[in-house]
């Protein structure tokens, strides 16, 4: 496999070459052209490489590394090119002709770089075989043989599995006569083929169908094998069929199908959902009840196949150390030796709830029984689990996963272990990462933010990364990635060179430093950070450092933070924020800065920041009230993300001419009075703004504040979060009859405090993109809410929380798209408007603390149950389409008819219709 690392140094350099030889006068441009073509080859050699898996040799890691060195090299060598010129273009003109050094330096490192560039193509010359184009094959990556789970995880001794199997087993047996699809997703090693076994085993299931079909799928198979895999039930010899067309085995089949009963066909390990759609069509029309069962680790393809997929659970740490037992003493023995069982818990609790991981230690255990083994199996369960050089390893079964990942996000993925295990990640974070790396192809169609958060949620469906916290409009909000998993992504990014860890050492006191010397990326834990920075490291060639602590406010401070600063004078990524952060004179020579997050005690950012001329996202942590922005952020054209955990005052701007080149698209948060004219113009691009703090500042003369909105064409989340919260003010704010045109593209607002009249609420419902609208704490006062006609007709939530609100009123043709409902202490509320009831896609609705509204609460649920049932009866009656879009269209009317109600203090529900 090609090298990631040394992939993304060169993607990231040749941009670099084009920018920097721009600053370079004329003469020099044959010498660009020159690296840059050079560059070019090598690009397209390594993509080739990894796009057809030329080697896995020693011959070809060596290659790959020695081409490395001399890639970073003459990174490195241009990082320091560029700076030089920046600094010469800041000088005067006279300064700039007498600046002899400069030229001498300019010099020397053009021709430095050249001199790299040449051993490259030498190198390239060399081994002119292995750049030549190669034609595309099918790569047959090192897995696991078929069947090699299966023997691991035994159907009948999976602890937690019976509960899974009787839910499954439930759903193929009963329900609709038409054919039908139960998906069952999970991540590699939950045991989703053992599953599959066992309920394909099922005395219930054999009554029930009158044939049942097993096909092993997997990432390569073809539908021609597909169908002749199903033939084979019904025909002991196939190579009739070899030869046909592929779309004339679907008829066949379907044919042997409608002479007899109901079957069950179990689709094992599929990746593609024209496996599910060609199966499907396999079956006759006649309503026999037939059904087809899929497993795959993609919740893509499960939800393509079925709104309501099987998810599979984690087993519990109970279940885990119940499944250790049984794999290591047998079934019949319920339980553990006393003198073993505390080595025994602490050893379930590292398998992560992953019965596959349980099973591989188990056999590691097997036989031993004194209280040394165990212990020993206990302090080395991650090794076991991942030694990459046995077939059953666990890190095996997640290699397949990454190795069809396609080869842009690869490196995404493997960036996840940079945080520590069971860290909670917020998506915003790893996005911005992900962009400041250079790990988003700037190829392809749409900003990279929008391509990162696509990836992201690519990761999710492919069962990598796991979410933790959702947004109110179902975006991510917060995600990990499980632990087996993170041991994957530490071994491999190792290996692949894309970072590397600062860790305590296992057999000794001390660290475990990298080379520093071919280290790119970084991390370290917080409590290891003083440690490693009394040892005085320096490395040019780092471009990424990553602290973070697996505590939430847990912060450091260091008297030498000074050294962290002389140690990487080429970073581009430096996040430290739980480090107590001071500024020094060799921070202010970072110029590569892409990406700062870092705490201060300061309420200052100072001017110097300005002078981070490739600086695109900046997070700044204040124990202070507010934040002063000193530095010149207009003038910084690559900045694309301001956040602050408190208010920021922004610096004024010597025009207030719309910019249209700028690239800011957060400033999280800002002062009100900052909200000025000439700020807003020169931030007009951006899609995300909060504003905290006294709004009646902001507001109070002639809306000034609101009219200045217009300059902002492209907003799509607004905060507005007023800190005064004196009753009083109540009625000082208002939101202008105009506010819906200045806002034409906003899809989320979020009010706070702001105490506007609820009559002009329904002002709100003129914005024409709004789909999340949170009206927190007394967003606005007053008791009665009677909204108007229409409005509101692309809201998807509504959030109301600690309202004075007693009355609510719903005219006819509001909130027609709307999902969720959640209202929270708003104690006076007499009733949720009856009328929601009647809004099909309403879907959730929460109630906390509101208790006076239960009933009517209840009340429309039991009219959604109510519908839902004269629904499912029409549609039994008049069925349309051929089976597939019946099928789907069943699927989904029943996923548009799902309401869930939560109440909190819990109540209990009566949709009895005698009351």
């Amino acid at each position: 496999m090609a090298d990631v690392a040394l992939q993304l140094a060169v993607e990231i350099l040749v941009p670099i070459i084009k920018e920097t030889w721009k600053l370079i006068d004329s003469g020099k441009e044959d010498s660009a052209n020159e690296l840059l073509g050079e560059l070019n080859r090598l690009k397209a050699f390594l993509q080739d490489a990894a796009k057809y898996r030329q080697s896995n040799s020693e011959q070809w890691k060596n290659f790959v590394k020695e081409v490395q060195v001399m890639v970073y090299e003459a990174e490195g060598l241009i990082d320091k090119l560029m700076v030089e010129m920046k600094l010469h273009q800041k000088k005067n003109k006279f300064e700039q002709i007498v600046d002899l050094k400069y030229h001498k330096t300019l010099k020397d490192l053009v021709e430095d770089i050249k001199a790299i560039l040449g051993k490259v193509k030498k190198i390239r010359e060399a081994n002119l075989q292995a750049f030549q184009a190669k034609p595309i094959l099918d790569y047959q990556p090192e897995i696991v043989a078929p069947g090699t789970q299966d023997t691991l995880l035994e159907e009948n001794k999976v602890v937690g599995f019976d509960e899974e199997a009787k839910v499954v087993i439930k759903r193929l047996v009963k329900g609709t006569k038409d054919l039908d699809v139960i998906p069952v997703v999970g991540l590699p090693g939950l045991g989703k083929t053992t599953l599959a076994i066992k309920i394909s085993k099922d005395p219930q299931v054999s009554y029930d169908f009158f044939l049942t079909i097993w096909v092993s799928v997997g990432p390569q198979s073809k539908l021609k094998g597909v169908f002749l895999s199903i033939l084979k039930a019904f025909k002991k010899q196939t190579t009739e069929y070899q030869d046909m067309d592929v779309k004339e085995l679907p008829k066949i089949i379907c044919e042997f199908i409608d002479k007899g009963g109901k079957c069950l066909i179990v689709l094992d390990d599929v990746w593609t959902t024209d496996v599910v759609d060609a199966v499907m069509n396999v079956f006759p029309e006649k309503s026999k009840g037939h059904r087809i069962m899929i497993t795959t680790r993609d919740g893509r393809i499960g939800r393509y196949a079925n709104a309501n997929p099987h998810m599979l659970k984690f087993l519990e740490m109970e279940e885990s150390f119940q499944l250790l037992v049984n794999r290591v003493f047998g079934s019949n023995i319920r339980r553990c030796p006393e003198e073993l069982i505390e080595h025994g818990e602490s050893i379930a609790k590292q398998c992560f709830g992953v019965p596959l991981a349980v099973v591989v230690i188990a056999g590691a255990l097997r036989g031993r029984t004194s209280k040394s083994d165990w212990k020993m199996v206990e302090d080395n369960v991650k090794h076991l689990i991942n030694k990459d050089d046995d077939p059953k390893s666990c890190l095996k079964f997640v290699e397949m996963s990454y190795v069809y990942l396609p080869e842009e996000m690869k490196a995404c993925f493997l960036y996840c272990g940079a945080f520590p295990q069971g860290f909670e990640i917020p998506a915003w974070k790893l996005i911005r990462l992900w962009i400041s790396e250079g790990l988003i192809n700037s190829n392809l169609t749409g900003s990279p933010e929008d391509i990162a958060e696509y990836y992201l949620n690519d990761l999710i469906n492919r069962n990598l990364v796991i979410v933790v916290q959702k947004r109110a409009n179902g975006q991510v909000k917060t995600c990990r990635i499980h632990d087996m998993l993170h041991q994957f992504c530490k071994i491999e990014a190792n290996n692949e060179g894309l970072f590397h860890e600062v860790c305590e050492k296992t057999d000794q006191a001390g660290l475990s430093i990298p080379d520093l010397d071919s280290s790119r990326h970084l991390c370290i834990p917080l409590s290891l950070l003083k440690a490693f920075i009394s040892t005085e490291p320096y490395a040019e060639h780092v471009r990424s450092f990553l602290c973070f602590s697996t505590k939430q406010k847990e912060s450091e401070k260091l008297s030498n933070i000074q050294q962290l600063h002389k140690a990487f004078p080429l970073v581009r990524v430096l996040d430290v924020e739980s480090l107590e952060f001071s500024f020094s004179k060799y921070f202010r020579e970072l110029y590569h800065l892409r990406y700062i997050s870092i705490s201060v005690e300061s309420s200052v950012l100072p001017t110097f920041f300005g002078k981070f001329w490739n600086l695109q996202t900046l997070i700044i942590y204040t124990k202070a009230s507010t934040i002063e922005i000193k530095a010149e952020i207009w003038n910084m054209l690559r900045l694309r993300h301001v956040h602050t955990n408190v208010p920021a005052k922004l610096p004024s701007s010597t025009t207030h001419t719309v910019d249209e080149s700028s690239r800011l698209q957060t400033l999280s948060k800002v002062a009100p009075e900052s909200c000025r004219e000439d700020a807003l113009a020169r931030a007009c691009n951006l899609r995300k703004l909060t504003i905290q703090g006294k709004m009646a500042d902001f507001l109070e003369i002639n809306m000034g504040g609101f009219n200045n909105f217009q300059k902002l064409k492209c907003l799509e989340q607004l905060k507005l979060l007023n800190d005064n919260v004196d009753r009083s003010m109540s009625g000082v704010l208002h939101l202008p009859p105009a506010f819906p045109k200045f806002l034409c593209k906003l899809k989320k607002l979020t009010l706070s405090n702001t105490r506007f009249a609820w009559s002009e609420a329904s002002r709100l419902g003129q914005l024409e993109c709004l789909e999340v609208l949170k009206l927190k704490e007394n967003a606005f006062s007053g008791t009665t809410w009677d909204s108007e006609i229409g409005g509101f007709n692309q809201l998807k939530v509504l959030w109301i929380e600690r309202a004075d609100l007693k009355t609510w009123k719903v005219a006819n043709l509001q909130f027609q798209r709307l999902q969720c409902l959640v209202v929270k202490s708003c104690d006076e509320l007499e009733a949720v408007p009856i009328e929601l009831a009647d809004v099909r896609t309403l879907q959730e609705m929460t109630l906390e603390h509101t208790k006076k509204a239960i009933k009517s609460a209840n009340a429309i649920k039991c009219r959604k149950q109510e519908m839902h049932r004269e629904h499912m009866q029409k549609a039994a009656e008049s069925k349309s389409g051929t089976e597939i879009e019946g099928k789907k269209k069943v699927s989904e009317d029943m996923e548009s008819f799902k309401f869930e109600l939560t109440i909190f203090p819990p109540e209990t529900a009566d949709c009895n219709p005698k009351h």
